[in-house]
């Protein structure tokens, strides 16, 4: 198959594996009201996708080293299926939720990085940074659209109609990874499975690494809570007929962020992915703030707060991987992306609950709460900046 062909199916199959993966964060303020939820409790749910993903992924996606990456890919799908499908059928509450969330993420850790890797294996160069790009792009798309299909299926025939349907599309994904990756074993590297040594002392890689895993905890944040904290501005600060609702708004903030990904890699590529990304996290701290706040104001402030925050938290989603890509060493490929993926997962665990607990703490029905939730973001922010800075020095 031809490379632009591959490319282009394993793209198509990570679109439907992620088509479901925000259901729930889509669907939220609905099962706060049905389970009776706390705002912490909100938060562990969103949360426990990415704290199974953490503990499954260095094992998967090192597999990958050993084992053809289509085996691990296939079983994710599967997981990843089972979970939605779980969650339309079985789930009645929160630790039946929870435990169903967190399958969802072991499924997630078995295609996202080996399906990465397996576009990575392949091509060299730009042309595998812009892979790696468009990778994170359809990945984005379908994230972003799955807030726009969960509400629009939750309205037609209710929730679990929502969740069917991602079940459904991660079957598909399974289809096209059979159908198009190789059944090759890699050659074997000397070492144990789990010893990431070798990528702790490699600088440049860990420097992205720190850097993606500050990004992943404000995407995760966002990403948990952008429709509930919309849904109720809109609610006491009243909004113009002509805005619309908050999982469209989520959807719209979504897709712009996947163009300004693929801007980003490539800017990077022109300018420096160092300054590239400096300015992205400085920007995104700062947006973080003001979207908190942003709530005291009005709804159009607050959507237009989202929609800048999300496309700074985009500006480097690209560049951030890619750069783990380029600087892993060839023979450590998947332990270090295992890692990148692990380090930045959870981050992804971290923010939601991070977000949750500070409403709890500051009364979660006050809009003036929601400028400590988001707001913390900003200094995890600065700090994974600081970090990345001094370890992308030369030793």
């Amino acid at each position: 198959m031809q490379a632009s062909r591959f490319v282009a199916a394993i793209v198509a199959a990570q679109v439907l594996a992620q088509i479901g993966a925000f259901t729930l964060p889509a669907l939220l303020p609905g099962y706060l009201a049905r389970w009776q939820l706390s705002a912490t409790e909100a938060g562990w749910l969103i949360g426990a996708f990415f704290a199974a993903y953490v503990a499954a992924v260095p094992v998967l996606v090192a597999l990958t080293d050993r084992l053809p990456a289509r085996r691990i890919y296939l079983l994710g799908t599967v997981l990843t299926a089972a979970s939605h499908l779980g969650f339309a059928w079985l789930a009645e509450g929160f630790w039946s939720g929870l435990a169903l969330r967190a399958l969802a993420g072991i499924g997630w850790a078995g295609c996202y990085m080996p399906g990465l890797k397996a576009l990575a294996d392949r091509l060299e160069g730009a042309a595998q940074s812009r892979a790696v790009s468009w990778h994170a792009a359809g990945v984005g798309i379908a994230g972003a659209a799955s807030f726009l299909v969960a509400g629009t299926l939750d309205a037609l025939a209710g929730p679990e109609a929502a969740f069917l349907f991602g079940g459904i599309a991660a079957l598909a994904a399974c289809g096209i990874g059979a159908a198009v990756l190789p059944d090759a074993r890699p050659a074997r590297r000397p070492g144990a499975l789990l010893d990431f040594r070798p990528v702790l002392r490699n600088r440049p890689a860990m420097a992205w690494i720190a850097g993606y895993t500050v990004h992943t905890w404000e995407l995760a944040a966002l990403r948990a809570w952008a429709v509930t904290f919309l849904a109720l501005v809109i609610a006491r600060q009243g909004a113009p007929g002509w805005l619309p609702g908050p999982n469209v708004l989520f959807t719209i903030a979504g897709l712009v962020g996947i163009a300004i990904s693929i801007l980003g890699n490539e800017t990077s590529q022109r300018f420096g992915r160092g300054r590239v990304v400096a300015a992205a996290m400085g920007a995104a701290a700062l947006l973080s703030l003001l979207t908190g706040f942003s709530a005291l104001v009005s709804a159009p402030f607050a959507v237009a707060c989202v929609l800048a925050w999300n496309a700074a938290i985009y500006l480097d989603s690209s560049a951030l991987t890619a750069g783990t890509v380029q600087a892993a060493e060839p023979g450590l490929r998947g332990a270090t992306m295992g890692l990148h993926s692990m380090c930045g997962y959870a981050g992804g665990f971290v923010g939601p609950i991070g977000v949750g607990v500070a409403l709890d703490w500051a009364g979660p029905e006050a809009l003036s709460s929601w400028g400590l939730a988001f707001g913390h973001v900003a200094v995890v922010t600065l700090l994974g900046l600081l970090v990345l800075r001094r370890l992308g020095r030369p030793a």
